[in-house]
């Protein structure tokens, strides 16, 4: 700071804001040269050997070396979680069960910095939403889920119904939140007895395995949870796999199509989340301040990886100039850079690949007449980086208003009466969140009981809770997970 001598006053220059680094130690976490796949309690080499590198997409730097399971590797996994369920898990009560559920959770939560270091290496997602966010909630659906194990009959499942478990679920999940959507899936399907063979993501496989060891630690039962590293064809192997009673799937709708193609005919129970182009609505009696923050928390959160994020602004004409204004000078003060910082509010792109789509579509924007707007902002030499972007002058019909885009994109469209705000938002063939900011009550419950989402949240965005149910409708999946709503799918009532 810097004294003015005029009337007291202290100005600040712009120095003043400048952060200083404040790296979050790396030594926290040990990453092996290798890991092999974690199957019936134990960690070993794929069938053939064959391995694949992760990276730090921040860096591009190579973290491990990972196994890479074929049909052979998923069949073994798949016999495991059987015999499990047959002897161990499926016929254990309820409340031994939670033990196990109770357990995983408390490791997890006293190893939480392990966790957040290692998924900010692995991800590229700043190590503040790491540490304050996908840990704690990862945590969180592990200790919701344990109370739920013996308390299955009162799920509201039906009068007098005794649900049972469906037998081994095959889970496969995306890379944008690898330890949370681990949670999201092993949870429920424990708390109800099933036994799981989970395939996570090719570029974010450390933070899984590291889970594996917290399952180790807890002393679960071996064969209960198998963890089966690998690419797309690992996947699909999972799959098709004939042992496999339930399907859940987190990821694009390409892939989930794909699925529903594979599982037809097979009799297996499936739950798809899937991709989102979702709206994020603000009338022009909203609170403005508070809105631009939810709109940066909407697309800018995990860089724009998040499915639900609310990568379509619909704001109405009379504050569109108003609200734009504050929303530039918002992106102004985010900073991109190293993850593991405490300060950045922006990381890295998860692979090459997803950063050239992102680049695709931006480019599509432009060639369609759009106007692209960024911060200044300079990018790091090495790793894979985009900034914040936001394109106005967006119509329904542009590529980047209709395709999901993934990353740190916002598309703006104006709207002048609520009716026309509806139309907007449902012209879109996803269907999985939606935000409304507005100060009258009314008006958010019109809306919300008009917008076709799953999710709809009110002045405010991306809260999610272990006891709230999440999924869409249409190309946005089907199925929930979260709350007693997730038990359903692992449960055969």
């Amino acid at each position: 700071m810097k004294g003015s001598g005029k009337g007291g006053r202290t100005e600040l220059t712009d120095s003043a804001w400048q952060y200083a680094p404040a790296p979050q130690e790396r030594e926290i976490v040990t990453i092996a040269p290798s890991y092999g796949l974690f199957v019936n309690g134990e960690f070993a080499p794929a069938a053939d050997e064959r391995t694949f590198a992760t990276i730090n997409p921040a860096s591009e730097e190579p973290l491990a070396e990972v196994a890479l399971a074929g049909e052979a590797d998923v069949d073994r996994a798949v016999r495991a979680a059987r015999t499990a369920f047959d002897k161990v898990w499926g016929p254990m009560p309820g409340a031994q069960r939670a033990k196990y559920i109770y357990r995983i959770a408390r490791i997890i939560a006293e190893r939480a910095r392990e966790f957040a270091v290692l998924e900010s290496l692995d991800n590229g997602k700043p190590i503040k939403e790491s540490r304050d966010v996908d840990v704690p909630l990862a945590s969180a659906h592990f200790f919701y889920y344990a109370g739920w194990a013996d308390k299955l009959e009162y799920a509201g499942f039906g009068l007098g119904a005794r649900p049972r478990p469906i037998g081994v679920a095959g889970q496969v999940i995306p890379w944008n939140f690898p330890l949370l959507m681990a949670a999201w899936k092993l949870a429920p399907a424990l708390a109800a007895g099933n036994t799981c063979v989970l395939k996570p993501a090719e570029t974010t496989p450390l933070t899984a395995l590291l889970l594996a060891e917290v399952c180790q630690q807890a002393g679960l039962p071996e064969g209960v949870v198998n963890i089966v590293t690998g690419a797309g064809d690992t996947g699909a192997a999972v799959v098709a796999h004939p042992g496999v009673d339930k399907v859940a799937f987190t990821g694009s709708t390409e892939v989930g199509k794909q699925i529903l193609r594979s599982a037809a005919g097979t009799g297996k129970k499936l739950t798809m989340e899937l991709g989102g182009k979702a709206a994020n609505v603000v009338f022009e009696d909203a609170p403005l301040e508070a809105a631009v923050e939810g709109i940066v928390n909407g697309i800018f959160f995990n860089q724009g990886h998040v499915c639900c994020a609310g990568s379509r602004l619909l704001v109405q004409e009379s504050v569109a100039d108003i609200l734009l204004d504050r929303l530039r000078r918002r992106l102004g003060t985010l900073r991109l850079g190293d993850p593991l910082d405490k300060n950045t509010d922006i990381g890295a792109i998860n692979s090459r690949e997803q950063l050239d789509k992102i680049r695709d579509l931006s480019a599509a924007g432009e060639a369609e007449g759009a106007q692209r707007w960024s911060p200044p902002c300079q990018l790091p030499e090495r790793g894979y980086w985009f900034p914040p972007t936001v394109f106005t002058g967006v119509s329904p019909a542009h590529q980047i208003a209709r395709e999901e885009i993934f990353g740190p994109v916002l598309s703006v469209l104006t709207f002048r009466t609520p009716e026309e705000a509806v139309a907007k938002a449902n012209n879109t063939p996803y269907g999985l969140s939606a935000g409304v900011w507005t100060e009258k009550g009314s008006r958010i419950l019109w809306l919300t009981q008009r917008l076709r989402a799953g999710v709809v949240w009110a002045n405010t965005y991306n809260r999610f809770d272990p006891a709230s149910p999440f999924g869409g409708y249409r190309e946005s999946g089907f199925g929930r997970e979260g709350g007693r709503h997730g038990l359903e799918a692992y449960l055969d009532a």
